[in-house]
């Protein structure tokens, strides 16, 4: 029992340091790709897809469908509706814009967007 343990510990840390180091190179590529705005996470596009089927959506659903954690969709949600992808009705309840909708077809560029103050 005692050898298991160190075993499946030391087992775990190399495969995850290995898997990061891995999960990091593969993830760079499509982050690139998928980051169309300095402002933007690899993240948003799935957010707003995921939205895009929905029509009013709260952050806690990104966490029930296992897209990303709550808190963090909840702070990708508020950035989104900052540069006019996602509209806020009300604290924690978003919805994609014509906007948001543009950009998921390919037809507007986020670059060009300004934070709304």
């Amino acid at each position: 029992m005692d050898d298991a343990t160190p075993d499946a510990d030391a087992d775990p840390s190399v495969e995850t340091e290995s898997d990061a180091s891995g999960a990091a190179d593969e993830e760079t590529e499509p982050d690139e790709a998928e980051t169309d705005a300095e402002w933007m996470d690899p993240a948003d596009e799935r957010i707003l897809e995921f939205m895009q089927s929905e029509d009013v959506f709260e952050p806690n659903q990104f966490d029930e469908a296992g897209i990303c954690p709550a808190n963090f969709a909840a702070y990708r949600c508020r950035e989104l509706a900052k540069y006019g992808l996602l509209k806020r009705h009300m604290p924690g309840v978003y919805e994609v814009t014509d906007a948001g909708e543009r950009y998921l077809a390919g037809e507007l560029d986020p670059s060009e967007l300004a934070p709304e103050e």
